[in-house]
């Protein structure tokens, strides 16, 4: 087996991840981003533990790993956003510049501080 087939089509889903990244709003699809360029990552170390014949198998025990934490991740990563869906009634990344909520005297100031921003 060549190593090119397996290398250009991890480039490829990595590049659909990253652009899936940059370019998406929704936290959902933010999170799925980051589970292809995982999965990308994952072939690598797969085509490239066949290509090399390694004895030990490592890039194949590195994947497990990979797998494992992107678990890890998707979990952790799927409660946070939820919470914040129950609280904000959004997950529009865009909107969400902290995670604390705004209390009227904050509201007042940063009304203010537009105001003289303006000015």
């Amino acid at each position: 087996m060549h190593l090119a087939y397996p290398a250009v089509l991890a480039a490829l889903l990595f590049s659909v991840g990253l652009y899936g990244v940059l370019a998406r709003r929704n936290a959902i699809l933010v999170l799925m981003s980051v589970e292809l360029m995982l999965n990308a990552v994952n072939l690598n170390l797969v085509a490239f533990d066949v290509w090399l014949r390694d004895t030990l198998h490592a890039g194949e025990a590195l994947t497990l790993f990979t797998i494992a934490i992107a678990a890890a991740e998707i979990g952790i990563g799927l409660a946070i956003v939820l919470m914040v869906y129950r609280n904000r009634g959004t997950s529009d990344v865009d909107r969400l510049r902290d995670t604390r909520e705004a209390t009227s005297a904050d509201e007042t100031t940063s009304a203010d501080e537009k105001a003289e921003a303006t000015a």
